[in-house]
């Protein structure tokens, strides 16, 4: 079955739109998966930049505005299937009408991504009613720790499952929020703990995917982790990390995570 996945912030700079983008290109060029990638930030769309496309023919805005099919929207980029944004679109548009948009194609990949916009209107709701399962990015401090709140309520408002949240740019844990406190807050699991990475600067500015532009970075290995639960496939681990390692909350998390995606989650 074909999984749509919603990626929402209810607050800009917490890294969703880079996991987005790698997220995607992890699983074709690592697991080989068929892609599509969506842009659903209308208002300040970036995706293009994150995965090399600027100059865009036709746009998500284009297909929601019935201009053209959907699958004419479509470029595709490091082996993803991408439907980007414009910024200079300036009709009125029913973003309501992305699930319906999506579901036309979706049978032709084995996943579909939704990069939604970080603001609390019809913009990330469109990404939550398209999609079969959300996943939360934060950051670990508290004011956007108390953004993840309001995004998590309006999921769980409108019935639509939160798989996990990915904890990005953790950058010195003594003087941030620990995970248990941030499991507690949102009650919902942590299923990714990505630390913050220079790679990052570098990929956005040759606009290439980190999990393609730096594919052994930490970064890259704990979306890889991620996307192996996604998947159904075991964590890809050193030796020596898998006879004295011990399991961290993320990684138990991500076990629940690997049995449950398809046993519930995606259940027709």
């Amino acid at each position: 079955m074909v999984k749509t996945i919603g990626l929402i912030a209810i607050k800009g700079g917490v890294g969703k739109t880079t996991i987005s983008a790698s997220l995607a290109a992890d699983l074709v060029n690592h697991y080989g998966k068929r892609v599509l990638l969506v842009d659903a930030n209308y208002s300040a769309p970036n995706l293009g930049l994150h995965m090399d496309i600027i100059e865009p023919k036709k746009t998500i805005q284009d297909a929601l505005s019935g201009d053209v099919h959907i699958s004419n929207a479509i470029e595709n980029k490091f082996g993803v299937d991408v439907i980007p944004g414009s910024f200079n679109y300036e009709k009125e548009l029913n973003v309501l009408r992305l699930k319906d948009k999506i579901g036309s194609i979706k049978g032709n990949y084995d996943f579909v991504i939704i990069d939604s916009s970080p603001s609390m209107n019809e913009e990330v709701l469109s990404a939550m009613l398209a999609s079969d399962v959300l996943f939360v990015v934060s950051t670990p401090d508290y004011p956007t720790l108390s953004c993840s709140m309001k995004a998590a309520k309006l999921a769980k408002q409108r019935g639509k499952p939160i798989a996990g949240v990915i904890l990005n740019k953790i950058r010195e844990p003594r003087f941030e929020i620990p995970l248990d406190e941030i499991e507690d807050s949102l009650e919902i699991p942590v299923v990714a703990r990505i630390p913050d990475d220079k790679n990052n600067v570098g990929a956005l500015f040759t606009r290439i995917p980190t999990s393609i532009y730096a594919k052994n970075s930490k970064f890259s290995m704990e979306i890889n982790r991620l996307n192996a639960a996604l998947i159904g496939v075991s964590e890809t681990k050193g030796f020596f990390e898998r006879l004295f390692g011990k399991l961290k909350r993320e990684e138990v998390n991500r076990q629940v995570l690997r049995k449950s995606f398809y046993e519930n989650v995606f259940e027709s």
